[in-house]
């Protein structure tokens, strides 16, 4: 075997071998290549760029909007009838409305108290407001610091109930839902409502409820978010470029033209009227607060957008809480298109234009052939065409379409212009996750209903306001587990790269290698490790 060896007899062996494997694959693509791969991928190809043309007429359109609305100044105030409240020698407190908050919670240890207290601050005759504090937390410590918490401010004379059930059936939804069956409810006109990490300024109510008072055709006063820890890291700033524009363009101009748009299940406050006509909380799906807005626009309701209203709240600052609110807000979205398309066809209040707006612009582009095309076109189908050089890809869907579209969402955010880079890897990235979600949401797959509570950390926000941060150790950590689709994404997309160095004429090495690093990262968990120069 020694002398075998030496003489070269095995290595040899070995090489034929894998020659023939070469030209047996070799084979094997030349033969599927051109009946097969070359006509699905062409394709392909086209019905991504038909998708990218539908994506690009939506934003310039949006854009267009938007300009015309700053430009003619068609503030809320201009649009509907807005007056400060006054007070009434005669009646007293009484002529002022009654006003719910609810602030439904689960094991939120880190910000109960900043939430309770930001509603118990609320300015507004104390008569006239009761909080509710919805508690769904299954940690027993918990639930005992939220109800002396509640028991602090009641002694301080505020009318505030703690308020629990014996189950989490319908999550969110079921907690809202159960909230309104309160005796005590009955009486209130209004209903304003603070996710756990929401702290609004003591004026919000004075701000919201003349808009709801005077004009009785409006349902739902829609506040804007403010990130408190925009800063804390490179995935919060990405997410607030994505989150300002949402808010920035697509939230003003639904309300601007359509009087609809997606209500944001936080920051808002709703005529219970309107709610309870629209069926109330339902939890077929995880965006109850779309589903919410969809049915009572159905029934004629409209709402209205304060972009000038700020209320403070946290993003999400660990990839693993990112990727569990992208998978609900990816998923629920699609799941309700998919159960609501057919309702909103057939209704008979609401007139076609908006019919067409909220199921072509509002639903179809924005939450399916957004997060579709994301993905398969720039991840999947454009490195396809480096491997297979007979399919190419016109200048104008590879290169200006995707370069229009990213500068008019980055406007949104002008101090992240320099991070523009960062965001189309970390959005490319996050696309198989939304897309994912999507499919399974269109398809009512097994994950469908899952819903995971956001991470919160409060109290590191707290220690920041109050200047006490310590500096601390860079955060280079591999995530809980190796997500292996990101793994093999970025492996295709490497393959590809190396391809198109050694054969390829397309050139697209240099963004197909960055890409892949990009897959990589979010695949080991190292994300949002570092804090980014404003």
């Amino acid at each position: 075997m020694d002398r075998l060896s030496s003489s070269g007899v095995i290595p040899e062996a070995f090489q034929g071998a894998k020659d023939d494997i070469t030209m047996q694959l070799a084979m094997v693509w030349g033969q599927i290549k051109a009946p097969l791969i070359v006509p699905m991928l062409r394709i392909a190809v086209f019905l991504c760029l038909i998708m990218s043309v539908m994506m690009l007429i939506e934003r310039v359109y949006m854009g267009i909007v938007i300009c015309l609305v700053k430009l003619f100044g068609r503030r809320p105030e201009k649009r509907y009838k807005w007056e400060p409240m006054k007070d009434d020698v005669e009646l007293g407190n009484s002529s002022y409305p009654m006003v719910l908050v609810q602030i439904p919670m689960y094991n939120e240890r880190e910000v109960y108290q900043l939430s309770i207290g930001a509603a118990c601050g609320l300015s507004w005759p104390s008569d006239r407001i009761i909080v509710q504090v919805l508690d769904d937390s299954t940690d027993p410590s918990i639930k005992e610091l939220v109800q002396i918490e509640c028991q602090r401010w009641a002694s301080k004379g505020v009318n505030i109930k703690y308020e629990v059930r014996d189950n989490r059936n319908g999550y969110k939804a079921g907690a809202l839902k159960e909230g309104m069956k309160r005796s005590y409810v009955k009486q209130c006109d209004y209903v304003a409502i603070f996710d756990a990490d929401f702290q609004p300024e003591p004026d919000f109510l004075w701000r919201t409820i003349p808009f709801l008072v005077h004009n009785p055709e409006l349902a739902l006063i829609q506040a804007r978010w403010k990130f408190v820890n925009s800063d804390e890291c490179l995935m919060t700033r990405m997410q607030e470029m994505s989150l300002d524009y949402h808010f920035t363009v697509e939230q003003e101009v639904g309300s601007s033209t359509y009087a609809f748009f997606g209500f944001n299940g936080t920051a808002g406050v709703w005529r219970i009227a309107a709610l309870n006509e629209a069926g109330g909380w339902k939890d077929r799906t995880t965006v109850e607060d779309m589903d919410l807005a969809v049915r009572a626009s159905l029934k004629g309701w409209k709402f209205c957008y304060l972009s000038d209203l700020k209320v403070k709240n946290e993003l999400p600052s660990t990839f693993k809480a990112y990727r569990y609110q992208q998978h609900r807000w990816s998923c629920g979205p699609a799941n309700l298109f998919r159960k609501m398309v057919m309702e909103i066809i057939r209704n008979k209040k609401v007139s076609t234009w908006k019919k067409v707006h909220v199921i072509y612009s509002f639903f179809f582009i924005r939450k399916v052939v957004a997060h579709i095309n994301t993905f398969v076109f720039y991840c999947i189908v454009l490195p396809a065409t480096v491997v297979v050089p007979e399919v190419v890809v016109p200048k104008w869907g590879a290169v200006y379409i995707p370069s229009i579209i990213t500068i008019l969402n980055a406007v949104g955010t002008p101090r992240s212009l320099h991070l523009l880079v960062f965001w189309i890897l970390f959005e490319n990235v996050m696309s198989l996750h939304r897309t994912k979600a999507t499919i399974i949401g269109l398809l009512e797959a097994s994950r469908v209903n899952e819903w995971v509570v956001t991470e919160k950390l409060g109290d590191a926000l707290k220690l920041k306001a109050g200047g006490k941060a310590a500096s601390k150790k860079p955060r280079f950590r591999i995530g809980d587990r190796i997500h292996l689709l990101e793994l093999g994404v970025g492996f295709y997309l490497f393959f590809c790269g190396c391809y198109d160095v050694m054969f390829g004429k397309n050139h697209y090495f240099i963004f197909l290698f960055i890409q892949a690093i990009a897959f990589f990262i979010m695949a080991f968990g190292y994300v949002g490790t570092f804090v980014p120069s404003s």
